[in-house]
């Protein structure tokens, strides 16, 4: 038997028996997504095209909380800068949840070719750069709206209440700034609406469309960011032993750091990463600069790994720009990063026939860990919760290879729309209705 069904078995060896509506589809839930498949597909497209980069998100608050006043709901706006936030109270006494979309786009010039393809620019750390919703985000927002709009045309059946939270700046805040799950939380998001659950889900390319993708327990890495500058001495190019070169201790440290993971980390367990994703020196090819600049991402699962790696990227950093007669900086991490993402094993296990009811039985897969991050994680931590993935990847082209989120040619196949729709209203009812007083 596959590993998920197992686990997830056992896991519901302890829970009340299943209701029926979560053995099949729900007519109310097909009902819906039918209705508002087109509508979802529009907001997604124009999202898509009006993308905006972390805490800068004001025209799609601005639609989503315009939205949401059209359906009778009383938004919240402005919290952690751009956030939206709503509460639908049923109309039968029950459970609370929180479902959640982020909203933020990627400073990333987009190169899909689509008729409602992004043309907008930003200044992203000093750069003007294209502005593209790479990672799926404009599909989040699109399916959450639905999902608030089909549950507000069921409230007077609907048991519990839904606290609906469109987040900004999941990818992180500018620098220098607040932002994401974390200040949401520290503004108040689940202090005067403490739900029992929380839910989300996110578009990903390694699924075929028609999929969906869920484990119980870890799920997505920890991440964190470090900064790293080497400050030599500038020189002409032609003469180097006149200064000191931070240009080769830079890539000498790089190289050196490649061993913390494949030769001091034990990985036998859970996978580690230590990434550099820039490098900025220099500005001339006959002039050595004074310093260089790196900054990378480490991935983790286990917090002494975690922190064991942030000494190891010091100590490296520390002793080879010594080596090279240079100075450094090390900033590791610089900013606070993402924890591991962690799904509720039983409430995964509880509503795993949920997900298996809308997309088929072969068709909801036991992801693997997954070393992207998400700050969903934060949500996790305060209140049990499950996060899922949509298969985003067309029919005819290999997941493997397809275009990846974050990268410029990322195309989302739209039927992920309606399956994300559909799973998120399946799991929201099939919770509340079995928590109903």
């Amino acid at each position: 038997m596959h590993r998920l069904a197992v686990a997830l078995l056992c896991a519901c060896a302890t829970l009340p028996a299943l209701s029926r509506a979560q053995e099949a589809q729900r007519p109310e839930v097909a009902s819906a997504a039918s209705a508002l498949q087109a509508r979802v597909v529009d907001w997604r497209r124009d999202f898509h095209q009006h993308p905006e980069l972390g805490n800068r998100e004001t025209r799609t608050a601005a639609r989503v909380a315009e939205h949401l006043r059209s359906l009778g709901l009383e938004p919240t706006t402005g919290v952690a800068h751009t956030g939206v936030t709503a509460v639908l109270k049923g109309g039968r006494p029950g459970p609370r949840i929180a479902l959640r979309a982020d909203m933020d786009a990627l400073p990333v010039t987009e190169q899909t070719g689509l008729p409602f393809a992004s043309t907008a620019t930003a200044t992203y750390r000093g750069e003007t750069t294209g502005v593209m919703h790479a990672c799926g985000h404009d599909a989040h927002v699109a399916i959450l709206m639905g999902v608030a709009e089909a549950l507000v045309g069921m409230r007077e059946q609907l048991a519990g209440e839904v606290l609906f939270v469109f987040q900004p700046a999941e990818e992180g805040p500018p620098d220098g700034e607040d932002g994401g799950a974390s200040m949401m939380l520290a503004e108040g998001v689940f202090r005067d609406f403490r739900p029992e659950a929380v839910f989300g889900l996110h578009v990903f390319s390694t699924l075929q469309a028609g999929q969906l993708g869920v484990r119980g327990g870890p799920l997505m890495a920890a991440s964190d960011r470090f900064a790293i500058k080497v400050t030599g001495r500038q020189t002409h190019g032609s003469r180097p032993w006149g200064g000191i070169d931070p240009i080769v201790a830079a890539a000498d440290l790089i190289g050196s750091a490649q061993s913390i993971v494949s030769r001091r980390t034990d990985i036998s367990a859970l996978p580690a990463v230590v990434t550099f994703g820039a490098i900025k020196g220099g500005i001339r090819y006959n002039i050595i600069p004074d310093s260089v600049e790196l900054v990378g991402t480490i991935r983790t699962f286990d917090e002494s790994v975690r922190n064991d790696i942030f000494a190891d990227l010091k100590n490296v950093a520390a002793h080879v720009a010594a080596a090279h007669g240079a100075t450094v900086d090390a900033q590791v991490p610089d900013t606070t990063g993402n924890p591991v993402t962690v799904n509720d094993p039983a409430l995964t296990a509880r509503l795993l026939p949920s997900l298996q009811a809308v997309a088929g039985a072969g068709n909801v897969v036991e992801t693997p860990l997954n070393m992207g991050a998400e700050d969903f994680a934060y949500y996790a931590k305060e209140v049990p919760a499950m996060f899922f993935f949509v298969g985003a990847t067309a029919a005819g082209k290999d997941p493997a290879t397809a275009p990846s989120n974050h990268s410029p040619q990322f195309d989302l196949d739209e039927s992920a729309l309606d399956l994300g729709l559909r799973a998120m209203l399946q799991v929201s009812l099939d919770y509340l209705e079995a928590g109903a007083g």
